[in-house]
């Protein structure tokens, strides 16, 4: 592992000291057991999805894991490299609300066109649900139902990052789901 890429270069620690909420001790502790992990630089969604599935041995976490893995993945580059991991860390671990539902609306958000539709919200619920083993596709529809009947204000049939920001923030379900 001798190779450039086995340190944190100066430029880039400074840079993610900037951007995320981590130490420069940190920083490299993790680039260090993020390259003793994945010694090509990167994760791919395989190597994701089995993060998740260790997590959650009870249910099928695949699902779950690609929707996770697009948002991690900013530059939309089929990987995840160290920056893009960190970033998404530092907000899901360390993050404020906000930027935490932020990162969850990316998420729900799934043809990235600013808005969430029932279709794609009952579509996470349904990963959520199968992650953890719960398969009832009643009980998917029936939160969906009463997130959109909770959240979405103006009744057009989606919701806008600030509708999904301002009804998950009354929504203490979603509030220890993201804490």
């Amino acid at each position: 592992m001798g190779h450039k890429t086995s340190k944190l270069r100066p430029k880039e620690l400074r840079d993610l000291q900037i951007n995320t909420h981590f130490s420069e001790k940190e920083l490299r502790d993790w680039y260090k057991n993020f390259r003793q992990d994945y010694p090509n630089g990167y994760l791919t969604i395989d190597d994701f999805t089995s993060i998740y599935d260790n997590c959650f041995p009870e249910g099928d976490a695949e699902s779950f894991a690609e929707h996770a893995f697009r948002t991690f993945d900013t530059n939309d580059d089929g990987v995840i490299n160290f920056r893009e991991f960190i970033c998404a860390l530092s907000v899901r671990s360390c993050g404020h609300t906000d930027q935490k539902l932020r990162w969850a609306f990316r998420m729900y958000d799934i043809d990235g066109n600013g808005y969430v539709s029932r279709h794609e919200m009952m579509e996470i619920i349904h990963a959520i649900f199968k992650m953890v083993g719960y398969g009832d596709e009643s009980a998917v529809e029936a939160r969906t139902d009463q997130i959109f009947s909770s959240m979405d204000k103006n009744a057009d049939g989606q919701l806008s990052q600030e509708e999904f920001i301002e009804g998950a923030l009354k929504d203490p379900t979603i509030i220890k789901m993201i804490a």
